[in-house]
């Protein structure tokens, strides 16, 4: 059963993955007044589209994620170019990709007051060609502040379109069917920086390092065009607009000093509370950000290990290394989609056929679960095959299993919590864990160089190996107690 009442409709800046909500031919009827669909079959209804449009707009927030995040790492190999060109040390230079990453976790701030009032497409359109333009600034920049100015401004306004993401696809499918969906939408924080470093190596390799940030207006220019096409997919805005088009003058919510309070509270204050007083929240956004963490560090550590002896790669060579990581990520997509339609759904049936409203979210923890084992072996392997200069193609291998399980744990996590919580808070939840996520993603790269340097290639990356470890019982730890533990919670649960 439920713990307090649940709120229909989430904040439109974060993903949402109710369990339970009605599809759209089971909704009631309702009257053709412009204040709620017109019927289960309504057409202006996104969930009643086709599935070719369906697709198309799932496809294009994909898309925009891959863009924004590809934008991290395909700096990394420019580092070189980058410290000779404006005379500055290789942490310094790290932080372009610190204040990029760290400007990604101030997006559900901005997107929430655009998509909520103006709507999920008004998002897309306005910050991809903002974002472009910073982008553009950064590939001009004369000296390294401004440079770095650019970078942050970009990293702000590409995650507005990476946050209203997760929306949007909430708005075009069912909860028993959005799984699937948002796996393969979780890739996109995975893949992006795993394709980057490729590209970016053969860019700073042979153009220099401008066309670091070439290359991420290219992508993005055509994520943008391929956005143009898309309509409006939030329920409000559609109703709103349908109730002018029939005549009806929907009551006008007033702004001012209180609309700026509920969106502070919703989007920051909330989340924060949530993440200091919800061990739910705190634990699986301190394991996941921990191992996004991990991810960001290693743009830093490949190209330390690789590119001195024995391997001596040059740059686009070191690049070429991620595509173990990118590797890692479709395994992990492919792992959470089985889980999902070998376990999770036949869970699910047992549970409705025996009459109860809802699946316990525990049974969304069994990605975690598994996932979590791979990623320190990845570590550990990686660490002494690297360290003792074995083939280059072994260590690589080695970050194959360690991202599997990145993306095993972020699945489990993500949808978990939203189970648990329900759309409303379940989406500030996830707002806290992306604070978290992108704030320890832009720092570990700072001290990677250091770390790497005084502990050597094997210790330190065994060093993230145990804290790893120490963080592998969490999924297990939730899956045993987690009822226990939403029973003490503060906000309304799904025990």
């Amino acid at each position: 059963m439920e713990k307090g009442e649940q709120v229909d409709q989430a904040p439109a800046s974060v993903e949402r993955t109710p369990t339970n909500d009605p599809s759209p031919k089971e909704a009631p009827s309702t009257t053709p007044s412009g204040t709620d669909w017109d019927g289960p079959d309504d057409p202006g209804n996104p969930m009643n589209w086709s599935s070719a449009a369906k697709a198309y707009h799932v496809t294009v927030p994909g898309l925009y994620g891959f863009a924004v995040t590809f934008g991290t790492s395909v700096y990394t190999p420019a580092l070189f170019s980058i410290t000779e060109h404006f005379h500055i040390s290789r942490t310094v230079a790290l932080l372009g990709l610190t204040l990029y990453t760290f400007g990604l976790g101030l997006g559900p701030i901005i997107a929430a007051p655009l998509s909520e009032r103006y709507g999920r497409r008004i998002v897309y359109l306005i910050s991809g060609p903002v974002f472009m333009l910073f982008i553009l600034g950064a590939g001009f920049s004369k000296t390294f502040a401004s440079f770095l100015v650019c970078r942050l401004l970009a990293g702000v306004m590409g995650s507005p379109a990476l946050a209203v993401a997760g929306g949007t696809t909430a708005d075009l499918v069912v909860p028993s069917k959005r799984a699937k969906v948002t796996t393969i939408f979780i890739m996109a924080p995975f893949a992006g920086p795993s394709i980057g470093p490729v590209v970016g190596g053969f860019a700073a390799q042979y153009k220099g390092w401008r066309w670091s940030q070439w290359c991420i207006l290219f992508v993005s220019l055509v994520v943008f065009l391929s956005a143009i096409p898309m309509k409006e997919t939030y329920k409000p805005i559609i109703l709103k607009r349908r109730a002018k088009e029939r005549g009806i003058l929907p009551k006008e919510t007033s702004g001012g000093g209180g609309a700026v309070k509920k969106t502070v509270v919703q989007n920051f204050l909330r989340p924060m509370h949530m993440l200091v007083t919800e061990p739910v929240v705190f634990f699986l956004s301190l394991y996941t950000s921990f191992l996004f963490g991990i991810l960001f560090l290693f743009f830093a550590a490949i190209p330390y290990i690789f590119q001195r002896p024995p391997y001596l790669f040059n740059t686009w060579q070191t690049g070429l290394i991620f595509l173990s990581i990118g590797l890692g990520v479709c395994l992990g997509a492919i792992t959470g989609i089985v889980i999902d339609s070998q376990i999770y759904q036949k869970k699910h049936r047992e549970f409705m056929a025996a009459g109860l409203t809802h699946t316990p979210p525990e049974h969304r923890l069994y990605n975690g679960m598994i996932g979590g084992f791979g990623i320190p072996v990845g570590l550990f392997w990686f660490a002494w095959t690297a360290d003792k200069g074995v083939h280059w193609a072994v260590p690589a291998i080695g970050a194959v299993p360690f991202a599997w399980g990145n993306v095993c744990v972020f699945i489990s996590a993500v949808i978990y919590m939203v189970d648990c919580y329900g759309p409303m808070n379940g989406a500030s939840a996830l707002a806290a864990n992306g604070i978290f996520r992108y704030t320890l993603g832009s720092v570990f790269p700072l001290f990677t160089i250091q770390m790497y340097q005084r502990l050597g290639t094997g210790w330190a990356t065994s060093l993230l190996g145990f804290l790893a470890l120490l963080m592998l019982p969490i999924p297990f730890i939730l899956f045993k107690f987690g009822p226990a533990i939403r029973k003490r919670s503060h906000y309304p649960v799904i025990i």
